[in-house]
């Protein structure tokens, strides 16, 4: 039997003066991830939200945090991101300085580490990683804003990338986060994913419409 596709609604796409209750509406609506974004105004054109906002959401769900850390730098922030309440801390290996002191930092705070790939990400920074990662997010959008279309051009990507955990024999997941919509979601299947995270798609047409939205995206 094979492991349902899981859906992480992302926030940013949410009405941000009622992140509570769209969070609670999520997860009522059966959603397996709150994906959250975190934008520094620096290593992307966007500003969004911080730790104390991810610690209050916190009290609205049990369901984990994959928080994509879109900021530069990473390391001095990574402790009280774990504080407020992530799960899962996913960051690009362009924010620097050292990738792996990053993963090794995110692993001694106790919680689940992912690299995330940009379109313009060659898939060898990966060679020597794999091993330390429990997820892999590939952008299938140039990373800032959501609401973008999803490049096809990634899909290639994606495949290769499930080639490479297949042969790891590690249990990492793989993302896609970028554009995802009632379209695109099955071509992110179809090409290996195990985790679309989901935003417009997610939340159009109010609450009521949610738990139907994740239905679409996770089965087509």
């Amino acid at each position: 039997m094979e492991e349902k596709i899981k859906i992480a609604p992302s926030i940013l796409a949410a009405d941000f003066s009622q992140l509570g209750i769209e969070t609670q509406a999520i997860t009522k609506a059966g959603a397996d991830y709150v994906h959250v974004d975190v934008m520094d105004g620096h290593f992307v054109p966007n500003i969004t939200i911080g730790p104390e906002v991810i610690k209050d959401l916190r009290k609205c769900t049990e369901l984990p945090f994959d928080v994509h850390l879109m900021i530069a730098p990473v390391d001095p922030f990574l402790e009280s991101f774990v504080k407020s309440g992530a799960d899962i801390i996913t960051f690009h290996p362009e924010a620097g300085p050292n990738t792996q002191k990053t993963i090794n930092i995110i692993k001694k705070l106790g919680i689940k580490v992912g690299l995330s790939l940009n379109p313009s990400t060659s898939i060898e920074v990966l060679d020597p990683l794999i091993d330390c990662l429990d997820l892999i997010l590939v952008m299938t959008v140039v990373p800032g804003f959501g609401g973008q279309t999803f490049l096809d051009n990634q899909l290639i990507k994606i495949e290769k990338i499930r080639k490479l955990i297949d042969k790891s024999g590690k249990n990492i997941e793989l993302e896609v986060d970028g554009g995802i919509n009632f379209d695109t979601a099955p071509k992110a299947i179809s090409a290996g994913a195990d985790v679309l995270v989901a935003g417009t798609a997610t939340f159009n047409g109010g609450p009521q419409n949610y738990a139907s939205n994740i239905s679409k995206l996770r089965n087509g």
